[in-house]
């Protein structure tokens, strides 16, 4: 299949925002939630940037979901991929610093791997890939190892974080092998008002309301989250499902924590760790081999008419 010189220009800039932006989000995330009350924060932004799609993709013609499978779809998709992938980088990240946060994402690829095997149009997993997914496990092993003994005192926000990933893994499958009418755009729109709605309701069920309050850096990083982290990576991130293979679009997993890192170096002058920087490097290394991989027949294909 052929495609226009305009397909592969929005191509381009689709995997430049997830590439870069989504890169950055994990600092403005840091930002934000050392002043602002986590579920708010992060309902906030996915309520507005949910009304910005919606009001975008409605200027373009696009027409709301109108039948119940899409708004299931919708909702778990939603959930898997935002309130609870999301909310738990956001929570994690209270006390988690970003370039780890980052580094411990890295192994959504992993996870998309080993759940892209499951079900009617799952695909087995080449020796390659096995491969990849053990070193990139051990490579998050190193990075949660404790620095100075065994300690659960920042052992949960970390592991809150590591679990976001098979979350994300997860939502992502799920969407992909749906088949809505729905437009990208609009589907994009409408899972961000579902999460944000949830997590409003988490927030004002915690009465995070009375410590709503921040620096101008605390507001600078949720605009920043609404406008490009969600209305334009978010809806890039989506639209790339639907338009190019898992193995190019796990990419964005290995390019986000270097993104990540040296921003929060610069910025916030967050360091690794001799061992860290060792589970850094593994992590990288399997997520390569896993992307690399050439992925085997379907296990059990189902009919096409």
């Amino acid at each position: 299949m052929e495609h226009t010189a305009a397909w592969r220009t929005k191509v381009i800039i689709s995997f430049a925002a997830v590439y870069i932006i989504w890169g950055s989000t994990y600092l403005a995330i840091r930002v934000g939630v050392q002043e602002l009350p986590p579920a708010l924060f992060a309902g906030v932004r996915f309520v507005i940037a949910g009304i910005l799609l919606a009001l975008y993709a409605r200027h373009r013609g696009q027409n709301f979901p109108t039948h119940f499978y899409e708004w299931r779809t919708i909702a778990i998709t939603a959930f898997f991929m935002l309130v609870a992938a999301n909310g738990l980088v956001v929570w994690g990240e209270q006390w988690v610093p970003s370039n780890q946060a980052a580094l411990i994402v890295a192994t959504t690829a992993l996870w998309l791997a080993g759940f892209g095997v499951l079900g009617s149009q799952g695909q087995q997993l080449s020796r390659h890939t096995v491969l990849g997914l053990a070193i990139g496990f051990f490579g998050a092993a190193l990075l949660l190892l404790p620095q100075n003994g065994f300690t659960l005192e920042n052992f949960w926000a970390q592991f809150a974080v590591f679990m976001a990933a098979p979350a994300w893994a997860a939502g992502s499958i799920y969407a992909k092998r749906s088949r809505l009418t729905t437009p990208p755009l609009m589907i994009a729109a409408m899972q961000s008002l579902v999460a944000g709605i949830v997590f409003c309701l988490i927030g004002l069920a915690g009465n995070e309301t009375a410590r709503w309050h921040g620096s101008p850096a605390a507001w600078m990083a949720l605009a920043y989250l609404i406008v490009f982290g969600s209305c334009f990576a978010y809806a890039a991130y989506m639209w790339l499902l639907h338009e190019v293979s898992p193995a190019l679009l796990g990419t964005y997993a290995y390019i986000n924590p270097a993104i990540a890192v040296a921003l929060g170096w610069f910025v916030l002058g967050e360091t690794l760790n001799g061992t860290q920087l060792a589970g850094m490097v593994v992590i990288l290394l399997g997520v390569v081999l896993v992307s690399t991989a050439k992925p085997k027949a379907v296990v059990a294909p189902s009919p096409r008419a």
